[in-house]
């Protein structure tokens, strides 16, 4: 019996971009956005519904505990944005980010039954910087942030610059935290 060798280089080629595929750049950093809401998603016990057609909205991620006063199980919205244009850990105490007016009233709508949060997730600019794994963790670059946008102004013709507080991580403790308040009828 012959037993095939592994070609010098090990069992997996080295990553090399032109193994990647054709898809749009935009396209992939959608999917890797919607990989890290599933992630967050999972880690605080969330359900996730994408909406279809979306109509402006992502997601709607819902949150069961006993201790909710308004409900059993409550529930937020999501839109997901993606962009390289911000480096990682922003310096200070947020960032810009610059939404469409039309996308921006559809998020900053009073009063609401169901409540919205924008959540910009920052990416290296080289996709083959956006994930690293190890045998005992896989790593998104660089992170996500989250802001509730309800009565936001608009202040630009076509589009507006909001402010994405840096302190507002979006993982799975930040949107533990999101769910209660709602679930305690309050706001995100």
């Amino acid at each position: 019996m012959t037993l095939a060798q592994p070609d010098p280089g090990g069992l997996v080629p080295a990553r090399t971009a032109s193994l990647r595929g054709a898809l749009a750049t935009t396209a992939c950093m959608e999917t890797l956005q919607v990989g890290y809401l599933h992630a967050v998603a999972a880690a605080s016990g969330c359900s996730l519904a994408q909406p279809f057609p979306d109509n402006g909205i992502d997601w709607h991620v819902s949150h069961g505990a006993p201790g909710h006063a308004v409900d059993d199980e409550v529930t937020i919205k999501v839109q997901l944005k993606c962009t390289y244009q911000v480096g990682p850990r922003p310096p200070g105490a947020s960032f810009a980010f610059t939404l469409d007016n039309a996308h921006l009233v559809k998020l900053a709508r009073t009063p609401v039954a169901v409540h919205k949060i924008l959540v910009v997730m920052l990416v290296p600019r080289t996709q083959e910087d956006w994930l690293r794994a190890d045998h005992d963790r896989l790593e998104l670059r660089h992170s996500c942030y989250w802001i509730n946008l309800a009565g936001h102004e608009v202040t630009g013709r076509r589009r507006t610059n909001v402010r994405i507080p840096t302190t507002r991580i979006f993982d799975d403790r930040a949107l533990c935290e999101i769910m209660t308040r709602v679930g305690a009828g309050g706001r995100p």
